[in-house]
C-alpha cells in the first residue's frame, strides 16, 4: 500500500489523480456485506473506505501526514461524482457521499483521466538579447545602398576580397540597453532558473510564459521593507487597516497593543473569523490561477528540501508585489500563531496547525477549473510555506547576484562601443598613453675639462732625438 512518488513536471495533478484512483481500486478491501435483509459481494462500508483511504493517503509522501479524515470524505465525494465508485444500486453522480455504513462498489469501467495534448513549445524560454541584432521590422534588405563608382582602388578592394586576404565586412546593429532589455533580462534568466531547477525541457507545459511580467520580478526584489516585505507603490491595493490590525493582534498575542478595543472571553475566535472571512473571500488565490500548475509541479521536489527551497523562491517572485506582501504577512502570522504556546484554542475541534492550514489553504493555492486534488495539494504547500516561509519568501541571492553581473558586462560592452574615445581616456592604452605623456627630452651630459683634450696618441721618436 505506498504511492509511487510522482515528481515535478506537467499534469502532476492529473498524474496524482490516476495515481491515487489505481491504488483505491487494486487494494481496497471487498468482501460480502448485508443490507435490508439482502447480501451483496465485492462491496465496501463508505467507513471502510475512508479508514483505508486516508490511512493511503497520510503514508504518502506525496500528500503526507497533515491529511485529515475530512478531506478524504471530500475526495471520496468526487470519486463518487467522477463514477470511480458507485453505490451498491449503481447510482454515482452526485457528491452525497458520507461517512457512514452505506455500501458500495467499484464499476467495471476505468475512472482514469486522459492527458491534455502537449502544446508546442521551444527549448530556449526567452532569447537575450544580443548587440548584432537588427532592430524589429528591419532588415539588411531593405537598407538603401548608394551606388558605387568602380575605380582601380574599389577594384584591387573586391579582388582581395575574393581571394581571401582581407574579411569581408558585414552590417552590425549597435543596440543600447534599454529598460525593456533588462526587464527581458530578469524575465528570461527567472524562468530558465525555474526550468532548470524542475528538470523540464520547457516551461510551456507548466507555466503561460506569456503571462509572466518581468515589472513584477524587479518590484518584489528591490521594493522591501528590512524586514524582506514588499512595499507597494499603489496603496489601495494594501491591505485594509482594520484586518492588518486584526493580524497583529493575533501574531502578538497576548501583547496586542495595537488593538484598542476592550477583550472578552473568546475575543480571539472572533479576530480570528474576521481575518479568515476576509482571505476567504478573494477573489483569486494568492498564488494565482496561471501559476497553480508550477506550484503543483514544485510539491513534487518536496522529498529534496533544498531543490523545493529553490524552485519555491522563484515561483514567488512572479507573483504580483500585492499577492507577494499578503502572502508573507499571512505566513508570519500563522507561523507565530502555531509557536505561540499561550495563544488559547481557536477551534474545539481541530489543533492550531490543522486549523491554520485548513482554514487558508484554499486561499493560497487553488485551480480555477477546480481539479479534485486542489485541497490536499494546497494543504500540502501550505504545510511547507509554513515550515520554511522565512527562507522561501526571501529574495535568492544566486539569482540577483548573476543577473545583475549579466546587466553590468552589457552596460560595459554598450559603453566601449558607444564612446570609444571616453573608454580610451578612462583606460588608456599604451599608444593613448605616449601621446598624453610625451618623452621629455633628455638632459645633455657636463663638459669637463679633460674632456676637450685629444685622446692619448702613442710617443713617436723624431729624427732629432735620434741623435
Amino acid at each position: 500500500m505506498e504511492h509511487r512518488i510522482v515528481g515535478p513536471g506537467p499534469y502532476r495533478a492529473t498524474r496524482l489523480w490516476n495515481e491515487t484512483v489505481e491504488l483505491f481500486r487494486a487494494r481496497m478491501p471487498l468482501r460480502k456485506h448485508r443490507c435490508r435483509f439482502k447480501s451483496y459481494e465485492h462491496c465496501f462500508t463508505a467507513s471502510e473506505a475512508v479508514d483505508w483511504l486516508h490511512e493511503l493517503l497520510r503514508n504518502s509522501q506525496n500528500f503526507g501526514p497533515e491529511v485529515t479524515r475530512k478531506q478524504t470524505v471530500q475526495l471520496l465525494r468526487k470519486f463518487l461524482k467522477n463514477h470511480v465508485i458507485e453505490d451498491i444500486k449503481g447510482k454515482w453522480g452526485q457528491e452525497d457521499f458520507e461517512d457512514n455504513r452505506h455500501l458500495y462498489r467499484f464499476p467495471p469501467s476505468s475512472p482514469l483521466k486522459p492527458y491534455p495534448k502537449k502544446p508546442l513549445y521551444q527549448r530556449d524560454v526567452i532569447k537575450f538579447p544580443e548587440w548584432n541584432d537588427p532592430p524589429p521590422g528591419t532588415s539588411q534588405e531593405n537598407i538603401p545602398v548608394r551606388p558605387i563608382v568602380m575605380n582601380s582602388e574599389m577594384w584591387f578592394k573586391r579582388h582581395s576580397i575574393a581571394i581571401g586576404e582581407v574579411p569581408a565586412c558585414r552590417l552590425i546593429h549597435r543596440r543600447q540597453l534599454t529598460e525593456a532589455n533588462v526587464e527581458e533580462i530578469w524575465k528570461s534568466t527567472t524562468l530558465s532558473h525555474l526550468q532548470r531547477i524542475l528538470g523540464l525541457d520547457s516551461l510551456e507545459e507548466v507555466l503561460n510564459t506569456k503571462l509572466v511580467n518581468s515589472k513584477f520580478i524587479i518590484h518584489n526584489v528591490y521594493s522591501v521593507s528590512k524586514q524582506g516585505v514588499v512595499i507597494l507603490d499603489d496603496k489601495s491595493k494594501e491591505l485594509p487597516h482594520w484586518v492588518l490590525s486584526a493580524m497583529k493582534c493575533l501574531a502578538n498575542w497576548p501583547n496586542c497593543t495595537d488593538w484598542k478595543q476592550p477583550m472578552y472571553l473568546g475575543f480571539e475566535k472572533d479576530v480570528f473569523k474576521t481575518i479568515a472571512d476576509y482571505y476567504g473571500h478573494l477573489k483569486e488565490p494568492l498564488l494565482t490561477f496561471h501559476l497553480f500548475d508550477a506550484f503543483v509541479s514544485v510539491l513534487g521536489l518536496l522529498p529534496k528540501e533544498q531543490m523545493a527551497t529553490e524552485a519555491f523562491q522563484i515561483c514567488c517572485l512572479l507573483l504580483p508585489p500585492e499577492n507577494r506582501r499578503k502572502l508573507q504577512l499571512l505566513m508570519r502570522m500563522m507561523a507565530r500563531i502555531c509557536l505561540n504556546k499561550e495563544m488559547p484554542p481557536l477551534c474545539d475541534g481541530f489543533g492550531t496547525r490543522t486549523l491554520m492550514v485548513q482554514t487558508f489553504s484554499r486561499c493560497i493555492l487553488c485551480s480555477k477549473d477546480e481539479v479534485d486534488l486542489d485541497e490536499l495539494l494546497a494543504a500540502r504547500l501550505v504545510t511547507f510555506l509554513m515550515d520554511n516561509y522565512q527562507e522561501i519568501l526571501k529574495v535568492p541571492l544566486v539569482l540577483q547576484t548573476s543577473i545583475e553581473e549579466r546587466v553590468a558586462h552589457l552596460r560595459r560592452v554598450q559603453f566601449q562601443k558607444s564612446y570609444p574615445e571616453v573608454y580610451q581616456e578612462r583606460f588608456p592604452t599604451p599608444e593613448s598613453e605616449a601621446l598624453l605623456f610625451p618623452e621629455k627630452p633628455k638632459a645633455k651630459p657636463q663638459l669637463f675639462m679633460w674632456a676637450l683634450r685629444k685622446p692619448f696618441q702613442p710617443f713617436q721618436r723624431t729624427r732629432s732625438f735620434r741623435m
